[in-house]
């Protein structure tokens, strides 16, 4: 599908990846870009249609879906990073921090890509991107649980993939390393530029693509699948 003419909504739109998102949209020519957030009024770029939604919530889900019938793309960019694993953690809220990024790294997935199927299969089947990781297919215990919710949110592009493949609808699975946003500031680590990103993803996306690889590291992790580079921590600690 193309950019231009279409119309775009991007969960967790109020700042870092969300809004390079919404910004590029705009540039290449979408017609309209929603732009969600917790708290709309954080919403600042111009020329978007700002709505409030959380994506645990699947009745607030519902109606932003029941508002927005002209959809096309939908981008899955909401998502949550916590430091810590899923074990044998100091202050024993582990299973507690999981659970709350499974809600919006998996369940806000599930609830959006629900809601809005029906949306883009009446528009003509549109596409998904769904924001991943390179932490989908390796770990370490850093950040454990996050990379669990993101192997889960994997699982779920797959099967979206498959189920919606009959109306016409791409599904698209985002993977990437440390991208220089807010959710990763304080890694002292190598970090792709937001902008470089979200340019490669757009052009997955008009290139008919299921999946894109946006840096050098993701791109070694999954040619080395085969290899069992997942039986190691990532970080090699």
């Amino acid at each position: 599908m193309k950019i231009q003419g279409s119309v775009v909504l991007v969960t967790g739109a109020n700042r870092g990846l969300g809004q390079e998102f919404a910004k590029q949209a705009l540039a290449l020519g979408a017609a309209k870009v929603y732009a969600t957030a917790r708290d709309p009024s954080s919403v600042t770029l111009p020329g978007v249609v700002p709505l409030k939604l959380d994506v645990t919530d699947a009745a607030e889900v519902a109606a932003v879906a029941a508002q927005c019938p002209d959809v096309t793309l939908l981008i899955n960019n909401a998502g949550i990073g916590r430091i810590g694993g899923i074990t044998g953690g100091a202050e024993g809220n582990e299973v507690s921090v999981l659970r709350e990024q499974l809600e919006t790294n998996v369940f806000g997935i599930l609830h959006m890509s629900r809601a809005f199927a029906p949306v883009l299969g009446r528009n003509g089947g549109g596409a998904i991107l769904n924001l991943l990781s390179l932490l989908s297919w390796a770990n370490t215990p850093l950040i454990g649980a996050y990379g669990v919710s993101k192997a889960a949110a994997w699982g779920l592009t797959n099967s979206l993939r498959h189920e919606l493949s009959a109306q016409g609808t791409q599904v698209v699975g985002f993977h990437g390393g440390f991208i220089d946003t807010d959710m990763i500031r304080a890694f002292d680590v190598p970090k792709a530029r937001p902008e470089d990103v979200v340019r490669q993803s757009f052009a997955a996306i008009e290139a008919g693509a299921l999946e894109v690889l946006v840096d050098d590291s993701t791109r070694e992790v999954h040619a080395a699948l085969s290899q069992g580079v997942y039986l190691k921590d990532i970080l090699g600690r």
